[in-house]
């Protein structure tokens, strides 16, 4: 598996402060794809993503409310579908154990 991450989301209680802070006090620029439920930041190869705590809980199949979850995600995103069939397997047969099958996300794996 290739050493990168591709996007930080962050869970925040309000997007448009969070997003503002970002531009006007960091002087960062939001990205087009932005749009008013989710705001990304180029980085230096990365993607920032602000998102909606409980929206991101959501995603993460997690409570918002839990002790567990800290609000916030990594994603490694693959090029294929192919890909994502390849590290299956090969993180089954290294014995990882996983919640659910691969598709939009590995949010699954422990």
């Amino acid at each position: 598996m290739e050493q990168r991450v591709t996007i930080i989301s962050l869970g925040v209680t309000d997007l448009e402060v969070a997003t503002k802070f970002y531009e006007e006090k960091l002087g960062w620029k939001k990205m087009a794809s932005s749009n008013e439920g989710i705001s990304f930041f180029q980085l230096n190869g990365i993607l920032l993503s602000l998102y909606p705590r409980e929206k991101l809980a959501e995603d993460a199949t997690v409570s918002a409310e839990g002790t567990g979850f800290k609000g916030f995600t990594l994603a490694y995103n693959t090029r294929s579908k192919e890909e994502v069939d390849s590290l299956f397997r090969d993180f089954l047969s290294k014995g990882i154990k996983n919640r659910e099958t691969p598709g939009r996300s590995f949010l699954g794996w422990l």
